[in-house]
């Protein structure tokens, strides 16, 4: 069957994913080979594809490709994430659409739209990663609220409980107001906003005198319980004891003492509101103050808002600042930059608010996750973000694992009282009932009197087990696949979750296996523009991947890709680097085409210059795959690819085959042929990581192979000795083809045309290439002189000097005319920078670097002047 004149990766792509597919070769059980596993960062069920998606993936595709081809029992195991808080909201603005409010649905009913929603919508994302050559493990895709992930979890919250690592309190949380849920601190992203400080008078009780507070925050004064002073300060000696009148609400408060308020900031009093300030809450947890909260859930404010009850809270302090003015009360508004906490997933300014959640203590599990790192257990690449961790981890806070949500998995915590510890932790609802009757001394209580917290757990709290739940190693923690896979090699992922999922996934592991989750840990950076902002829909510069893949083919991509992402530091991304990764997809497939054209004589005889080819190309070979696999250490993917793209553009298709052609309407040895193929065959096996569907496309049409035969189950390549001599020897017979190539362009002698070529061999270089320079520089004599030839045209490759005779191969008294030409030319350049540099003026004043080119042009010009000198010369 013909070779298509043009590689169509429309047509290739779907084939061979489906070959791969069919055969099973993304599939992995249980067997005695090594196992090689990474787990996917399970994407958000409600997600699409988006670069930072592409780059991530393409990543962990290169290293479960490679792993494959090296012997390896390759699992790559996919799934995606129910993100409680995104879906919830998606599945909620659904229901609103169709006239359905949440609330007026039974957790079950609401549970039961989410769901629907799922199997609808989720798992888009995945299907997009196969349009990318995602060779994962589809058999095995899991979902984080699947029966057996979500019973893993239930079974982790109730061991840590029991260990007394979860404990239910009473404390200040981020509430984001939109989504109505607490958000753990990693969830806050603090953005310094632009805001006021307003200067407020509140009256001493039984006196005239006034007392002016700064706040940023004027709503919250219907909360101020307290005012507080430094006891060092004397401006304020005379207040200790007394009361002070809160505006608008008339509250009569103490004003307390507490060396916590610092006399520096603002009027140094600081107004107290335990409901709605952590700190604040300190200090009246300290000083037995009453906690009033103003806000409701939707950061609305209550009956404590008194008549600005259900306004919210933006609006209420714009009309609450109005009213104080009018009162008198505000004295004074200053521009002030504070820092704001905003919501990850909503962007909603976060609110303090006490409420009676779960906690998981850190501090405890933190170590073991800190040795890991800190030592030789777990890699992060590139290690500039190990203090970044270290810091996280050793000052790291109880984290918050209640959400305010339906959907996701439900506490399994069992109330069957009114009083603050009268509930039980259990896996079932049969058990909390044996637990109740037990704790309770009440053996009649019934299955019906137990309520069931109605709060989900936080996302990560399942997706920190990812590594083993994806194995059932938490209900079956000596299964057969949990043994055999965990721990898992490489994980790749984005520095933003180093703390959210890695560092507890880290912590989970050695809590439930008393060992690292993974070895590796490659962190990718952030794909962002040529402007160096990050990718976004919002700002509309992040091109969509399925239509780069449409263009550029999933192969151009996927080089475009990784072409310039170094570990750790951010991609920027240009579109042209999707272009030039699919031009070198044609590259390949032309070079391809040319070998496939070559009629092969079994009888002819291998000559010099192939045997040289390829031992020359041979080593070539074995000298990249030894940086390539340095690269593939060091988790330098870029360079990698980089490694590889020059073999194969520039050594193999723009000189190996060029070495090795036979002359026009000539055959080819077999033996040389043969010889080609082997190595075309090897590069193939290096580039299929990067390049899955080119490389198993030419693969497969070299020549017909069965399903065992498959390039994707190939075996990479054995790293052998090479000799570097031949390898030096080559790149100085190159310079010579270059400079023969140069002349012959310059003097217009045509390609075609024999020529004589001599050399005064100073470097004593070895004649091994000479057979190459003849057939590849068109050379009828090469011959050995030791001195100048008169009359020839010459060109340096280091010491050596090479001479072309050009008795008629061009019109000597035109070359004459045209290099004195050039020589009137540079001669009156050079003048006239002669004459600005000797221009004391000029040097003293002009910048130093403008001084410098100018002398960089005149040390250009005199050489451009020598050599037409000697140019001259030898035509004369």
């Amino acid at each position: 069957m013909a070779i298509a004149s043009q590689y169509d990766s429309k047509k290739v792509e779907d084939k061979w994913y489906n070959y791969w597919m069919e055969n099973k070769y993304f599939h992995s059980e249980v067997d005695e080979r090594e196992p090689y596993t990474i787990v996917i960062p399970p994407p958000n069920v409600t997600g699409v594809l988006h670069m930072g998606h592409m780059l991530n993936n393409t990543i962990q595709d290169v290293l479960v490709r490679r792993a494959r081809l090296k012997g390896y029992n390759a699992c790559w195991v996919p799934g995606t994430d129910h993100a409680s808080i995104a879906t919830e909201a998606k599945v909620v603005a659904k229901l609103k659409a169709e006239g359905i409010d949440k609330n007026d649905l039974s957790r079950e009913e609401f549970l039961q739209h989410a769901w629907d929603w799922t199997h609808k919508h989720g798992g888009i994302i995945l299907e997009q990663l196969k349009k990318l050559g995602a060779s994962c493990d589809w058999e095995r895709t899991k979902f984080t609220m699947d029966e057996k992930m979500s019973a893993s979890v239930i079974k982790v919250f109730v061991d840590l409980y029991e260990k007394g690592l979860i404990y239910r309190g009473y404390r200040m949380v981020n509430w984001d107001p939109q989504a109505k849920t607490t958000l753990s601190d990693e969830e806050v992203i603090h953005l310094e906003k632009q805001g006021n400080l307003y200067y407020l008078n509140y009256k001493i009780e039984g006196s005239d005198e006034v007392l002016t507070i700064a706040t940023t925050r004027p709503e919250t004064i219907l909360g101020d319980t307290a005012i507080c002073i430094n006891p060092n300060d004397e401006r304020f000696t005379h207040l200790k004891g007394k009361k002070a009148i809160v505006p608008i609400c008339n509250r009569v408060i103490p004003i307390i003492e507490d060396e916590y308020v610092d006399v520096e900031f603002g009027t140094g009093c600081l107004k107290v509101t335990p409901a709605h300030d952590e700190n604040d809450k300190m200090l009246g947890d300290k000083h037995n103050l009453e906690v009033i909260d103003i806000l409701n859930d939707d950061a609305s404010l209550n009956a404590y808002g008194m008549h600005y009850e259900g306004k919210d809270r933006f609006q209420a302090r714009k009309e609450i600042v109005e009213e104080l003015k009018e009162m008198g009360v505000l004295t004074k508004t200053e521009e002030h930059i504070n820092k704001v906490g905003t919501s990850e997933r909503t962007g909603a300014v976060i609110e303090p608010k006490l409420s009676d959640q779960w906690f998981l203590k850190m501090k405890e599990m933190a170590k073991p996750a800190i040795d890991a790192v800190v030592g030789d257990e777990i890699n992060l690449v590139p290690d500039k973000f190990l203090n970044t961790y270290k810091h996280w981890m050793n000052n790291v806070r109880d984290w918050n694992i209640s959400r305010q949500l339906l959907w996701g998995q439900q506490i399994p915590a069992y109330f069957y009282g009114s009083g603050k510890e009268d509930f039980v932790v259990a896996e079932t609802a049969g058990e909390a009932l044996e637990k109740a009757r037990e704790k309770s001394g009440n053996t009649d209580l019934k299955a019906q009197e137990l309520i069931q917290d109605k709060d989900a757990l936080d996302t990560w709290f399942s997706s920190w087990l990812w590594p083993m739940s994806v194995f059932n190693g938490i209900l079956e923690p000596e299964n057969e696949e949990i043994r055999y896979y965990y721990p898992t090699n490489d994980l790749v992922t984005a520095p933003e979750i180093l703390f959210f999922w890695v560092a507890r996934m880290i912590m989970a592991g050695y809590e439930y296996r008393g060992e690292r989750p993974f070895k590796n840990v490659y962190l990718t950076g952030i794909v962002r523009d040529k402007q160096r902002r990050k990718m976004s829909k919002s700002l509309g510069n992040s091109p969509d991947p399925l239509g780069l893949i449409e263009q550029y083919g999933a192969d151009g991509v996927r080089v475009g890709m990784l072409l310039s992402s170094p570990a750790g530091n951010d991609l920027m991304f240009e579109e042209d680097l999707c272009k030039q990764g699919s031009a070198f997809s044609n590259k390949i497939w032309n070079a391809f085409r040319l070998v496939k054209g070559w009629e092969v004589s079994e009888e002819k005889e291998q000559d010099e210059t192939s045997k040289i080819a390829i031992k020359w190309y041979t080593a070539r070979f074995r000298k990249t795959l030894a940086e390539i696999e340095d690269h593939y250490a060091k988790y330098r993917m870029s360079d990698a690819l980089m490694s590889t793209y020059k073999l194969i553009w520039d050594d193999y298709c723009s000189w190996f085959l060029e070495m090795v052609k036979p002359a026009y309407e000539q055959p080819i040895d077999a033996k040389t042929y043969k010889a080609v193929i082997e190595i075309l065959e090897d590069n193939l096996k290096i580039l299929h990581p990067f390049m899955p569907f080119v490389t198993e496309e030419i693969w497969q049409e070299i020549t017909e192979r069965k399903a065992p035969e498959a390039l994707i189950i190939a075996k990479w390549p054995e790293l052998k000795d090479f000799n570097e001599e031949i390898i030096s020897e080559f790149a100085l017979a190159s310079e010579v083809i270059a400079g023969i190539r140069k002349i012959r362009k310059e003097k217009n002698i045509s390609f075609k045309n024999t020529i004589d070529l001599m050399v005064m061999n100073n470097e004593k270089a070895s004649e091994l290439f000479d057979p190459v320079i003849l057939k590849m520089g068109n050379i009828d004599a090469f011959s050995y002189v030791d001195k100048q030839v008169e009359g020839a045209l010459s060109f340096r490759v280091k010491s050596n000097e090479y001479f072309i005779p050009i008795a008629g191969s061009i019109d000597v008294e035109a070359e004459i005319e045209k290099l004195e030409e050039e020589l009137k030319y540079n001669e009156g350049f050079l003048k006239s920078v002669e004459k600005k540099l000797s221009n004391e003026r000029f040097v003293n004043n002009a910048p130093e670097q403008v001084v410098a080119i100018e002398k960089a042009k005149k040390a250009d010009s005199e050489a451009k002047i020598e050599a037409i000198k000697a140019s001259l010369k030898s035509l004369k």
